[in-house]
């Protein structure tokens, strides 16, 4: 990976528009050797290490804690790294910049850091006690990095269903309300916040069902998510891939290049064969009807 990053601010021109700076070119070398300790600590740093606030990466291997501010010269070419590393495009905005820190487990701003949530009871005081509440009311809630740091919780539930889209959720909320079984819902790409409860639930016993689009975004947002938390495929194998594509209405044509799906290996090749998109929005019903056959039983309260 940092030999990949390299290349590439080689071939823009980045290493040299560093080392031809006028005012200080020996600055240029500093924050080139900065940028590589970064990347290579982020690189050697284990999936389920707990979180680190950016102030404090900066000071740990820079020595300054505005190092990575934004709008630095570090920062952005640490931005780039976690963009090439993430095969996304650089970000063009605050909520990409986040969520690029995030996916190498690295705290921008734990209040914006986020995980929407539907019927997660928890033991334990604070956090825990308006989680429960609003399950009691089958009422959505919204739980901030900030919130899983300050007050911590125990989960006892066995199973956890967990889904891309908030669309989804909300039918589980407008339809089954306090009786839905406990859903959380990533809404897109899951934030340090998501990992943080999702390890909650798996330390503690809890086994999470995961649902995302079928496109190659969301399969590689599955793949991450059961991987890193031991996660079950829900609903999203091959019979229903070809459920959700059966139509004759208009569709989105996959783009990009296919990846593996190793829960269903054959559902790599139906999804490139079949070229089309199937989003969680429009197998809501399909996701509704699972959903109720798992309606809560009244000890997970």
């Amino acid at each position: 990976m940092v030999r990949a990053w390299l290349d590439d601010q080689r071939r823009d021109g980045t290493f040299t528009r560093l080392a031809n700076q006028d005012d200080a070119p020996a600055l240029g070398a500093t924050v080139l050797g900065q940028a590589v300790r970064v990347l290579e600590y982020l690189e050697a740093r284990p999936a389920t290490a707990a979180p680190i606030a950016l102030p404090a990466l900066a000071a740990q291997l820079t020595g300054d804690t505005k190092a990575l501010n934004h709008g630095t010269t570090l920062a952005t070419l640490m931005l780039r790294a976690l963009a090439l590393r993430a095969s996304v495009s650089r970000p063009a905005s605050a909520a990409e910049r986040r969520e690029l820190w995030d996916l190498s487990g690295v705290i921008v701003d734990d209040l914006a850091s986020r995980v929407l949530v539907l019927n997660v009871t928890a033991q334990g005081s604070g956090l825990a006690e308006w989680l429960t509440g609003a399950a009691s009311y089958g009422t959505p809630f919204q739980v901030t990095l900030h919130q899983l740091a300050t007050h911590p919780i125990r989960l006892r539930l066995p199973r956890i269903f967990v889904c891309e889209n908030p669309a989804v959720l909300r039918r589980a909320c407008e339809e089954l309300g306090s009786a839905s079984p406990p859903v959380i819902c990533t809404e897109g790409r899951p934030s340090t916040a998501f990992h943080r409860l999702a390890r909650l639930a798996t330390e503690a016993g809890g086994q999470l069902w995961y649902h995302g689009d079928f496109d190659w975004p969301g399969v590689a947002i599955a793949t991450d998510v059961i991987n890193r938390h031991s996660a079950l495929a829900w609903l999203m194998n091959v019979t229903d891939y070809r459920a959700g594509a059966k139509t004759d209405a208009p569709y989105v044509p996959l783009t990009g290049d296919p990846l593996p799906t190793p829960w269903d290996p054959d559902l790599r090749e139906t999804m490139r064969e079949t070229g089309r998109a199937v989003y969680e929005e429009t197998v809501t019903d399909q996701l509704l009807a699972d959903l109720t056959e798992h309606i809560k039983p009244a000890s997970w309260h």
